[in-house]
């Protein structure tokens, strides 16, 4: 049912654009000349190009999981208080993100940081696409800006790693996770609102012990509900941990030397002394920084999977 109804919505955006390019042209024959018809047809017509662009995004996904949600966790790194700030700005803009794709969004997981900001946090985005689009964003973002915590008014610069994987249901990716293989820990959930917070221990806590990998949910009212939701993460977090390691085989035998992602920097946002947000994996880039800060980073997107397409033609003629 989930299938047909992304199906559904797939043929149904073609059919908008379909009408609405339609509609232009005819607004246009009937009253030509005509400053309002002009402008009726004109928004019409941007409305199909971003539709079409969006189309454009998605023919380009081939991958396992491209079409499945994504759990993306946001954690600070060098910077003090302002990477954790840096942290909640960029969870802030992957949330708004989300919501001007019609995606449903929820935080399961936040670790505030004692001055200001976020030392951590993780969410989920679901949506048809959502994990094909956001994989673009895994990597080491920097902030370059006035710290507004200096008293100084001195310039700096500050880190935060985001990771993106896709949401796995238990019957897919092949990874199957024994009993005797995870330390299941409780505790208190931190933060405000909801009359269990901080009262009952229903935040949970996995750590998985072959791999070392860590996960917890603690927005859930119920302990079983957090230990669901942590179970998925962690099954999201092995099912990549695989596919990173297939590819590496794969990169190994092919002679290819792979970027290290985490401590490399895929994207710097520049706020001071001027304004410029920059890809250094595709060069996109563009002065209106305030706008990708709001949510605006589909020109990202779209040159990330160009970039990745034309790789995979070249890997697949040789």
């Amino acid at each position: 049912m989930k299938e047909a109804a992304e199906l559904r919505a797939e043929i149904g955006a073609t059919d908008r654009i379909a009408t609405l390019l339609h509609d232009a042209r005819e607004m246009l024959e009937l009253f030509p000349g005509d400053a309002g018809a002009e402008s009726e047809a004109e928004r019409a017509i941007v409305e199909a190009r971003s539709l079409l662009e969006e189309r454009d995004i998605a023919a380009s996904f081939g991958g396992e999981f491209d079409a499945h949600g994504a759990i993306v966790s946001i954690n600070a790194g060098a910077g003090g208080v302002d990477a954790a700030d840096w942290t909640q700005m960029l969870a802030r803009l992957y949330l708004r993100w989300a919501e001007s794709k019609g995606f449903e969004t929820r935080v399961v997981d936040e670790s505030p940081a004692e001055e200001a900001g976020l030392k951590s946090i993780t969410f989920f985005v679901r949506g048809r696409n959502a994990y094909g689009m956001l994989e673009s964003e895994r990597g080491v973002h920097r902030l370059v800006r006035i710290s507004p915590f200096d008293a100084a008014h001195r310039r700096h610069t500050s880190f935060a790693a985001v990771d993106v994987v896709p949401e796995i249901e238990a019957s897919e990716g092949g990874v199957e996770i024994k009993p005797d293989e995870v330390r299941i820990e409780t505790f208190k959930s931190g933060g405000a609102g909801g009359q269990y917070v901080n009262k009952t221990e229903s935040a949970v806590r996995i750590v998985h012990l072959p791999t070392g990998i860590v996960v917890a949910s603690q927005q859930e009212r119920s302990q079983a509900q957090n230990r669901d939701v942590a179970m998925s993460i962690l099954r999201a977090r092995l099912v990549q941990r695989a596919t990173e390691e297939r590819d590496k085989r794969l990169a190994d035998l092919r002679g290819e030397r792979q970027a290290i992602e985490w401590g490399s920097q895929i994207r710097s946002y520049v706020l001071q002394p001027y304004q410029l947000v920059k890809d250094h994996r595709t060069g996109v880039e563009t002065g209106n920084a305030q706008a990708v800060l709001d949510g605006e980073i589909d020109p990202f997107i779209r040159a990330y999977l160009a970039q990745r397409a034309l790789a995979l033609a070249s890997r697949s003629r040789s």
